[in-house]
């Protein structure tokens, strides 16, 4: 099983730069989706049902805003939309689709970078968060977390750790929530097969940030413990210029 995460930053302009294209090379069994920023009577079901892709959405209430999708080539089980948090599931945070023993997670968490209100909110999501996906791994152990976590855990993960020591996205204590979760019993798929390797999944649309790889890896693939032998690949997709941020794969064999 082949899984893509990507933040497409709007997903009918990604549409617009080629990502139906792109998506027809990659062909993932399952493709996560965040920041879809679109209601769903304004989505482009045609697109990707032509490529045989089912989809789920969930989207926010506020338009032009969030939102998070599955498309899958396989039906699943069963997809749940939202935590059954009212001020998480307004904004289209979080959706999981179930394939037999397997439940795949697409989800956008906050960004704190609007001001003081929004970071307290990002630091209630993630308790809120871990609280509900180790309360969720108990009935469903085999569990992937794909997403953008809007955190560069260690210095590695983020171009100039000096100068943004104190920038939201590498916070002391959004880096020790990710070390508290990662404690929890889950896996960074990227890091845990590629430890010493200096991959970016965002930049700044700024100061031609990307020319330069001047970004971010705030973009994972977690698996819990059960997920954890059946890693066979990990990749940072940085050819992808769809959006500010890049895809991520990850291949499971079972």
């Amino acid at each position: 099983m082949k899984i893509i995460t990507y933040n497409v930053n709007g997903l009918r302009a990604a549409v617009g730069k080629g990502l139906p294209e792109w998506l027809e090379r990659e062909i993932p069994d399952v493709l996560c989706l965040q920041e879809t920023k679109l209601q769903p009577d304004q989505y482009p079901a045609e697109v990707f049902e032509a490529m045989g892709y089912r989809s789920y959405l969930h989207s926010a209430r506020k338009k032009g805003y969030s939102g998070v999708a599955i498309l899958t080539k396989r039906e699943p089980d069963r997809v749940e939309a939202g935590m059954g948090i009212e001020a998480y599931d307004s904004e289209g945070r979080f959706i999981r689709a179930d394939f037999g023993d397997l439940s795949v997670v697409s989800v956008y968490h906050p960004s704190g970078t609007s001001g003081d209100e929004r970071q307290a909110f990002k630091m209630t999501w993630l308790e809120d968060f871990r609280r509900y996906v180790v309360e969720l791994r108990r009935s469903r152990p085999k569990l992937i977390l794909c997403g953008d976590y809007n955190i560069c855990h260690e210095p590695i993960d983020i171009h100039d750790p000096v100068r943004n020591a104190n920038n939201s996205g590498f916070l002391p204590e959004e880096r020790q929530w990710m070390t508290r979760f990662l404690a929890e019993g889950f896996t960074d798929a990227f890091r845990y097969l590629h430890p010493e390797s200096q991959e970016y999944t965002w930049w700044s649309y700024r100061f031609n940030s990307r020319a330069k790889n001047k970004g971010w890896r705030i973009d994972y693939c977690m698996l819990s413990e059960a997920v954890r032998p059946m890693l066979r690949e990990a990749r940072i997709l940085s050819n992808a210029v769809h959006s500010d941020h890049c895809p991520m794969s990850i291949e499971l064999t079972f």
